[in-house]
């Protein structure tokens, strides 16, 4: 393959590219790949914590309103640890899957290997239905929250617009990553994207530190079980960034060395959220339960727009992310996945954002549509298929004995493995999808109820108010509230 193939393949992002590492390569390529070309350990870990945590970093602290303190902190090591198993089994599965592919002489240099495919090879059409369907319907509420995040945020800037008004612009700014070919291509944005998210990190624990609690501050939670369940499921959605594992895996040159990075991707993350949850839930108590966004509540700095507008273009990269999928699974259904052409592949995924933006602008609840995500499609993709996938891919001996990867000894090897499995299975049916559903709907619902559906500003401050209301004699000096609900904490329209 000569130097100039080489510089196109890295243009158009086909797989091709992960074979060219070692090879001689001129000043433009080097330079293309520093910045443009990526698929090492270190890409695929900025990749992984970059994606992982995003917007759910300013909902963090309501959940911690909802859970109490130490719930908060227990459910995120506890999901934290989970969902870096579950990153382990999909690596498990994505390495047996290719191995036994390549060994039937399949070519995968310009097709990007994705979850559905996995399923599909190791277990069946079945699976690979039902793998499908929950992934892309994660993907696509995934980037529709990512929209919420971006109008939630920039009205703290600029209040001058509506928040449906910032949505209607930043689907348009967003629909631009159309053009960002794979994660190969995410090198120096999943770079900057994770120093964004450390900055705003330590600006809210920082600067809730600095402001103090406020007069009256009040921790009361857990109080009721719909809250509880609520917060438990937004942390569930928090480390539940698996629905593109095995894309960034497929964009790396040695997949192998995958099985860790999303552990310590994990607790770099957790470095980062426990920090900045604990510190703003010590400042302002039961304040969160009425402000999903902790921004809300922090007052107007030149530090608190810096965060503002880091998690900005942060959460622009993070909907590349989650719809980048989604444009791999549209092109290979119209036959676009195979075309050399950027321009044309561009076009063919437009399609792809519209259902996402009017989503957005249907259900703009910034908080609870996280939990609600998390209960109903989260529990499943991330955690339940992975595991159950695990279990029957590995079922009979022969399969165990053959397998690429065997369990550690350390996880009690194929005993401990499907132990591990079946809790996971169990808890997150039960906890997650069940009590966890029945929360987030519950709290779903009652925001429609009240602010109704395309809502302009949710959760917007009335216009006589140009500061975070405070607390008095307990309470929340705001407008009057909005309709009553029984099981729940009402939120200032």
């Amino acid at each position: 393959m000569s130097s100039d193939k080489v510089v196109e393949t890295v243009i158009v992002g086909n797989y091709v590219e992960m074979e060219t590492e070692g090879k001689p390569k001129t000043i433009k390529t080097k330079l293309s790949q520093f910045f443009w070309h990526g698929g090492s350990a270190y890409d695929a870990w900025f990749s992984c914590a970059s994606n992982q945590v995003a917007q759910v970093l300013l909902t963090l602290p309501y959940s911690f309103s909802q859970l109490g303190m130490l719930s908060g902190i227990l459910f995120q090591l506890f999901y934290g640890l989970m969902g870096s198993w579950t990153a382990y089994l999909i690596s498990i599965l994505y390495v047996e899957y290719r191995t036994r592919k390549e060994r039937e002489k399949v070519d995968f240099r310009n097709h990007v290997i994705q979850w559905f495919e996995v399923l599909d090879g190791l277990l069946g059409k079945h699976w690979r239905n039902v793998g499908l369907a929950f992934n892309c319907t994660f993907l696509l509420f995934g980037s529709v929250i990512q929209l919420i995040a971006c109008a939630s945020n920039i009205y703290y800037i600029n209040d001058n617009l509506d928040k449906r008004t910032w949505t209607y612009i930043f689907g348009a700014c967003c629909a631009t990553t159309v053009f960002i070919p794979s994660f190969h291509n995410y090198r120096i944005w999943s770079f900057l994207g994770l120093l964004m998210t450390t900055y705003t990190a330590w600006y809210l624990t920082i600067a809730s530190l600095v402001h103090g609690q406020i007069e009256g501050v009040k921790h009361s939670g857990p109080t009721k079980l719909v809250l509880y369940f609520t917060g438990a499921t937004n942390i569930l959605y928090t480390f539940g960034g698996h629905a593109v594992t095995v894309e960034i895996m497929h964009a790396m040159w040695k997949p192998q060395k995958f099985k860790a990075i999303y552990l310590l991707a994990t607790l770099y993350v957790l470095t980062l959220t426990l920090p900045s949850a604990v510190a703003v839930y010590w400042a302002f108590g039961d304040m969160l339960l009425n402000h999903s966004n902790a921004f809300a509540l922090l007052p107007k700095s030149p530090f608190r727009d810096m965060a503002v507008t880091l998690m900005l273009i942060h959460q622009f990269i993070t909907f590349g992310f989650a719809c980048t999928p989604l444009y791999f699974v549209w092109e290979k259904a119209i036959g676009m996945h195979e075309c050399k052409s950027l321009c044309k592949r561009a076009a063919a995924r437009l399609p792809v954002v519209i259902p996402i933006w009017f989503l957005a602008i249907v259900f703009p609840f910034f908080g609870p549509i996280n939990s609600t995500v998390g209960s109903l499609l989260v529990s499943f993709t991330v955690y339940i298929i992975p595991a159950l996938a695990h279990i029957f891919t590995f079922k009979s001996a022969a399969a165990r004995e053959n397998a690429m990867e065997q369990p550690s000894k350390y996880f009690g090897g194929w005993v401990g493995a499907y132990t591990i499995n079946v809790f996971v299975v169990g808890w997150v049916l039960v906890v997650g999808f069940g009590f966890g559903g029945w929360a987030s709907m519950t709290n779903f619902i009652h925001q429609i109820d009240t602010f109704g559906l395309f809502t302009k500003c949710y959760q917007c401050p009335p216009p006589t108010l140009q500061s975070p209301p405070q607390l008095l004699n307990g309470t929340v000096a705001a407008a009057p509230p909005p309709l009553h609900h029984p099981n729940l904490h009402t939120h200032s329209p």
